[in-house]
């Protein structure tokens, strides 16, 4: 019960964190916190009773700077929605390709990476799309959206279970 996740809300009501139910007790009982949505069940000490929170909102606003997005082969392929740049096929055997050889002065970023398809990977080689007679299906770009939200895919198996947290996140 100690260890069950607990989603912490920046003054503003926006995703700030996740940490254990220990945790959220103490930031709430040091007055650093209230909660907003109650877990399951009760924690007794010696001489009180803490209800278990499900959500809390801390009462002072946190403000972290901007991440750039790092650059990894999950994120490619998500970006890419698991197909290949090159001839459409859907599949999770893919390949990164550097859309400029990095031997041509191509750099490895977001902007010059894509997906592709082991045929097509072999078949591009060493050479530009235009050198090969390949065309790209969508031009490779820096993914949108906050590089800051602060669930990453380690925790994406809580939301299924956890139903009150569902209002509190953007979709």
């Amino acid at each position: 019960m100690i260890n069950r996740p607990v989603l912490v809300l920046n003054q503003s009501y926006e995703p700030f964190n996740i940490c254990r139910v220990r945790r959220a007790i103490v930031l709430i009982y040091q007055g650093k916190a209230g909660m907003l949505e109650n877990g399951v069940g009760f924690i007794h000490s010696a001489n009180n009773i803490f209800p278990i929170p499900s959500v809390i909102k801390l009462d002072r606003m946190i403000k972290r700077p901007r991440l750039e997005r790092k650059l990894t082969r999950f994120g490619v392929f998500h970006r890419d929605d698991y197909t290949c740049q090159y001839c459409g096929q859907e599949g999770r055997e893919l390949t990164l390709d550097h859309v400029i050889p990095r031997y041509r002065g191509g750099e490895h970023t977001w902007e010059n990476v894509v997906s592709a398809c082991i045929p097509c990977n072999r078949h591009k080689a060493g050479r530009t799309p235009q050198q090969a007679r390949m065309r790209l299906i969508h031009q490779p770009c820096r993914p949108r959206g906050n590089t800051n939200f602060f669930i990453s895919y380690h925790y994406l198996k809580y939301l299924k279970y956890r139903s009150e947290w569902q209002k509190y996140l953007p979709q």
